[in-house]
C-alpha cells in the first residue's frame, strides 16, 4: 500500500459518509440503529474489549488521555478513541500512544465498501466500528472510548463500559442537542448504564441535579469528582485542566475497585507524561518559546472563557490568531476578547469554515485592532513577522484552525 492509496482510500471514506466537520447536521445519525448493525456485521468487537466511557462538552480528551497515561504506566496496553483527529486520520485510534497503521485504516476501508445495502452508516459510525475492531485485535487490556457528540444517541454508546464520566456540561453544538443546559445535560447523561458507575465532574447544580436523577433511575453509583482535592498537576498545561484531574483521579479510584493495580508513582508520572506516552497535542500547547506561541483547540463559549482569562493573566502583548466553523455563535465570543491584542481572523480550510468578511460588522462593534486572511497560514505568518520576542502569539478558536496550523508548522520544530 503507497501513501496515495491510503489517502484516497480515506478520501472515499470523507466522500461516502461525510464527516460532521464538512457537511453539518446531515452527516450526523442520531441513535444507535446503524451502529448496532455495524457491530453485528463485524462480529460485535465492542463486545470483547474492556471499555471506559468519558462523555461531556468540554475536557473529554484530556480525561481521556490523562486517564490513558496512567494506565500505561501501571503496565496496561490501552487503546484510546478520540475526535476529531488535528492532522492525520490515524489520530483518532491508538494503543499505548502509537497511532493504528495506516495499512490497517486502508485495508478495514475495503471491507467497509462492501457493506449490505441496508447499513448506511455516517462517518463517526465508520470510524467508530473501526476503532472497536482494532482494539480487539491489538487485544488491548482497555479501551478508552470518548463520546463523538452528545452521548444518549452517540455511536459509542452501544458499549458497557466498566465505569463511566461526564466531564461537564456546556452550550454547544445546539442545533442537535437542544438549547438549554438542561437539554444537553438530558444527552449527556445517556451514557449512564445500569449498575455502572459514573464521575460527574461538573459544579453546576442543574446539571449535577439531571446527572443524579438519571443514575439513580439507573442504580448507577455516582461519584461527584468536584469534591476531590489533589495537588497532582499535568503536563497537559492550562488552568482549566485541574477539573480534569479531579474526572481522572475518580475513575481510577473506581479501577481500583475492579482490581487494576494502579500505584500513586504511577499516577503522578501518568499525569506528568501525557504528551509523552500519548501524543496528544492542542490543549494549551506550546509551540515555541521565541515568541512564545500557544495554541489551544477549545471552540465553545465556555472552553474559549477559560482561555481568554489564562490569556489575560499573561502580561504581554497578544496576537491572537482566531477562526470559526459556520454553526458558531461567534458575537457570544467577541464579549470574551483579551484586551492588550493584535487579532488575526482566518478562515479555516474546511467546507464549514466560516470567512471573516462574513462577520467584519462584529469586528468593527468590538472595536479592536484586527487583519482578516484567507488562511490561517497567512494570519499566523503575518502574527510572526509583527511581533517580538517579548509578545506572544495564540491560535485558536477552532479544532481545524489548530489543526491546521500545526500541520503546516509542527514539522518545522521536529
Amino acid at each position: 500500500m503507497t501513501n496515495e492509496q491510503y489517502n484516497e482510500a480515506v478520501e472515499w471514506l470523507f466522500v461516502q459518509a461525510p464527516n460532521y466537520q464538512i457537511d453539518g447536521q446531515k452527516a450526523y445519525k442520531p441513535g444507535l440503529e446503524n451502529i448496532t448493525k455495524l457491530c453485528d456485521f463485524f462480529g460485535n468487537p465492542q463486545e470483547k474489549i474492556k471499555c471506559i466511557h468519558i462523555g461531556g462538552t468540554n475536557g473529554k480528551g484530556s480525561s481521556s488521555n490523562m486517564l490513558a497515561s496512567v494506565l500505561q504506566e501501571a503496565g496496561y496496553k490501552v487503546g484510546l478513541y478520540n475526535s476529531p483527529h488535528l492532522i492525520d486520520f490515524t489520530e483518532r485510534i491508538k494503543v499505548n500512544g502509537k497511532m493504528c497503521e495506516k495499512e490497517f485504516v486502508f485495508n478495514f476501508i475495503q471491507k467497509l465498501k462492501n457493506l449490505p445495502e441496508d447499513i448506511r452508516p455516517s462517518f463517526f459510525e465508520f470510524t467508530t466500528i473501526m476503532a472497536f475492531e482494532y482494539f480487539a485485535q491489538q487485544k488491548v487490556d482497555f479501551a478508552i472510548i470518548e463520546v463523538g457528540l452528545g452521548g444518549r444517541l452517540d455511536a459509542t454508546n452501544i458499549i458497557t463500559p466498566l465505569v463511566s464520566a461526564i466531564t461537564n456540561v456546556q452550550l454547544d453544538h445546539q442545533n442537535i442537542l437542544g438549547d438549554t443546559i438542561e437539554e444537553i445535560a438530558g444527552e449527556k447523561a445517556g451514557i449512564i448504564k445500569p449498575y455502572i458507575s459514573i464521575i460527574s465532574g461538573d459544579d453546576n447544580e442543574v446539571v449535577k441535579n439531571i446527572i443524579q436523577q438519571k443514575a439513580e433511575k439507573e442504580n448507577a453509583p455516582l461519584i461527584d469528582a468536584t469534591l476531590l482535592k489533589t495537588d497532582l498537576k499535568s503536563d497537559l498545561k492550562g488552568n482549566y485542566q485541574l477539573k480534569n484531574i479531579r474526572v481522572v483521579l475518580a475513575l481510577i479510584e473506581e479501577l481500583k475497585k475492579l482490581n487494576l493495580n494502579i500505584s500513586e508513582e504511577n499516577i503522578e508520572n501518568g499525569l506528568s507524561n501525557v504528551h509523552k506516552n500519548t501524543g496528544f497535542i492542542g490543549r494549551w500547547f506550546e509551540f515555541s518559546q521565541n515568541p512564545l506561541t500557544i495554541c489551544d483547540t477549545g471552540h465553545n463559549q465556555a472552553g474559549l472563557e477559560y482561555v481568554f482569562d489564562q490569556l489575560k493573566a499573561i502580561d504581554k502583548h497578544k496576537h491572537i490568531i482566531l477562526g470559526f466553523v459556520n454553526d458558531k455563535k461567534i458575537d457570544d465570543v467577541m464579549k470574551l476578547l483579551p484586551g492588550n491584542s493584535e487579532f488575526y481572523f482566518a478562515k479555516p480550510a474546511i467546507n464549514r469554515g466560516r470567512h471573516p468578511k462574513d462577520y467584519e460588522n462584529l469586528l468593527i462593534d468590538a472595536k479592536i485592532s484586527y487583519k482578516i486572511f484567507d488562511s490561517v497560514q497567512e494570519a499566523y505568518l503575518s502574527a510572526k513577522q509583527s511581533s517580538t520576542n517579548e509578545e506572544m502569539i495564540f491560535i485558536g478558536g477552532s479544532n481545524f484552525v489548530v489543526g491546521e496550523f500545526l500541520e503546516k508548522n509542527l514539522e518545522v520544530i521536529k
